[in-house]
């Protein structure tokens, strides 16, 4: 009887459905899109192009290894694993000791592993060929297309070499843990692991980006250069890092020290993680409240001079900022164009829709024109760096254009992928596409290493304390001069501008240098149809108020068949 109702039950006619018709005939799956994955987050002319541009050419057939890995399918569900089991928090462990760790799903460990290896760490600080440190973000781009959470450890321990140089002792010992290609998770004696990774506290709960505010004191002991914090960080990311730089006030002044988790005699530092944050998004990251009492640092840098120390760090995150914003604008573009290619609707696949059509061209020329900045930016740091030949100019255009970079493109994000989600429709917002994901990753990385207003006039701190600044600018823009007269004018009217700049109007002025910078970068470098259509539309205003307003005469074929190659 058991095995006749188990039939039965298998075999009634659906509500509706003639009798007779099999059960689940009405959820026969037609007209959506296949899995993305298998794909290749290298396919990507822009990237490529620009790679080559800026001198790291050398290092392409590894960043298109890198892209098939990103794309692969086991990779896309380790991202999707560690922002669905979310890092917790341990303060005690059964004894009642104080342990204050955080466990992790596997998958992020996986991740974390493979972006170690793959050189998105600290390893390019260690590369002498020309071209490491745009090799490593081209490589950012490309495996950003995974999860944004666990490139918060990875950029950290990239930016705190840098800084970490400013006391060539502490240097000495941790900068080649921290430029190795090992991923050893655990808190253990920094010198006793084969790798190491690096945070950061700056922030409290009374200043924010205003650091000079902290109150965290840092009182000397007897031994030279040690010291020990008291104080609570009010955001401080991925707690389980090894080594932290820390800005707390000395006698001398706010001053930038280094914090291991573990002491060289291996006992534990003072490191209290009250919670972790609730997040809108980044959830696979953990970040933390840590609170220090009788906790050893280690000066870095003189006393008092700790913006100072740290700032090369910040240039360094801001410049990831960027480039994470422009993997979230490609990898969502990438998923928009591929369901428009398979989805049909009144008739006609949506990529042959004409408004569909300018929607996604309008996205492909914003994601081409922050792909290529990031690329330019991660250029002038490299040559910068390594102090070449034009190492001064590239120093001073860096200083200026990362800050515009970092306000624009990370500005750009939210309403990119927003964009990009509808053209999922519905599909779109559930959580099983992946798209409300990276939409709630986009808001961070404008708030993150300073928000609108800080880069804002940051921009315009620079422009007044350092002439140099705006030189490399305008030098950069007459490279394009000529080309096209949209692109005169706009530049012509920036150098009217920058007389009068004030904090008012700070927002409109570092978003006409963005606009112009991106447009230069085109001019040069894209196809005349992408070029022309950025110019057109962010300069001459021949633009709606958003996405899929590109005028008539487009030329979406060209614009489309660059961005969204068959392979996806």
């Amino acid at each position: 009887m058991a095995s006749t109702l188990e039939h039965d039950r298998h075999h009634a006619a659906a509500p509706g459905a003639t009798r007779g018709t099999p059960h689940g005939v009405t959820h026969d799956v037609t007209n959506q899109a296949p899995p993305l994955t298998p794909y290749d987050a290298s396919d990507d002319a822009a990237l490529l192009e620009g790679l080559r541009r800026e001198g790291a050419g050398w290092a392409e057939a590894d960043v298109r290894r890198l892209g098939t890995l990103a794309g692969s399918a086991q990779v896309q569900e380790w991202a999707d694993l560690a922002n669905r089991h979310e890092p917790e928090l341990r303060t005690h462990d059964r004894y009642g000791n104080r342990v204050d760790e955080v466990e992790f799903h596997p998958a992020w460990h996986h991740l974390m592993r493979a972006a170690v290896a793959e050189g998105l760490a600290g390893s390019p600080w260690a590369d002498e060929r020309p071209g490491a440190h745009v090799a490593r973000t081209a490589g950012g781009l490309v495996w950003g297309h995974t999860d944004a959470g666990h490139g918060c450890p990875t950029s950290m321990t990239y930016a705190a070499v840098p800084a970490l140089r400013a006391q060539p002792e502490l240097a000495a010992v941790y900068e080649p843990l921290l430029t190795s290609r090992v991923y050893e998770p655990g808190l253990r004696v920094p010198t006793e692991k084969p790798g190491l990774l690096a945070g950061m506290g700056m922030t409290e709960k009374q200043g924010g980006s205003d650091v000079r505010t902290n109150t965290t004191a840092a009182t000397p002991t007897g031994e030279p250069g040690v010291y020990t914090l008291r104080g609570h960080k009010w955001f401080t990311s991925a707690p389980m890092c090894d080594v932290f730089l820390v800005l707390a006030q000395a006698p001398g002044g706010l001053s930038c020290f280094l914090v291991p988790r573990v002491l060289p005699d291996g006992t534990r530092n003072t490191f209290r993680i009250q919670r972790l944050k609730d997040k809108l998004g980044n959830r696979s990251n953990a970040s933390s409240e840590p609170e220090f009492d009788g906790t050893v640092a280690w000066l870095v840098g003189p006393e008092g001079r700790g913006v100072r120390t740290i700032i090369e760090m910040v240039n360094c995150t801001r410049l990831d900022c960027v480039m994470m914003s422009a993997a979230l604008m490609r990898k969502t573009l990438v998923e928009a164009g591929h369901h428009a290619r398979h989805r049909s609707a009144f008739g006609a696949r949506l990529l042959d829709q004409p408004l569909m059509r300018n929607v996604l061209a309008d996205l492909a020329l914003e994601s081409e024109a922050a792909t290529t900045l990031t690329l330019r930016l991660a250029g002038a740091a490299d040559r910068a760096v390594r102090g070449e030949a034009d190492g001064a100019v590239e120093a001073a255009f860096r200083r200026i254009a990362t800050a515009v970079g970092k306000y624009w493109v990370t500005k750009r994000g939210p309403a990119f992928t927003a964009e990009a989600l509808e053209c999922l429709g519905g599909n779109g917002y559930v959580e099983d596409s992946g798209m409300p994901r990276h939409y709630r990753e986009a808001p961070l990385l404008s708030i993150w290493e300073g928000s609108g207003n800080v880069n804002a006039l940051d921009v315009l701190r620079a422009l007044g304390r350092e002439p140099g600044t705006a030189d490399a600018l305008f030098a950069e823009f007459d490279l394009s001069r000529g080309a096209d007269a949209r692109l005169d004018a706009a530049v012509a009217g920036l150098t009217k501008d920058l007389g009068q700049a004030s904090p008012v109007g700070a927002r409109r002025l570092v978003e006409r240098m963005a606009l112009t910078l991106q447009a230069s970068l085109l001019v040069r470098h894209a196809p005349p149809a992408v070029a022309d259509a950025f110019c057109a539309t962010r300069l001459a205003a021949d633009w709606g108020h958003s996405f899929g307003t590109l005028p008539d005469g487009t030329d979406f074929g060209t614009i489309l068949e660059r961005a969204l190659p068959a392979s996806v």
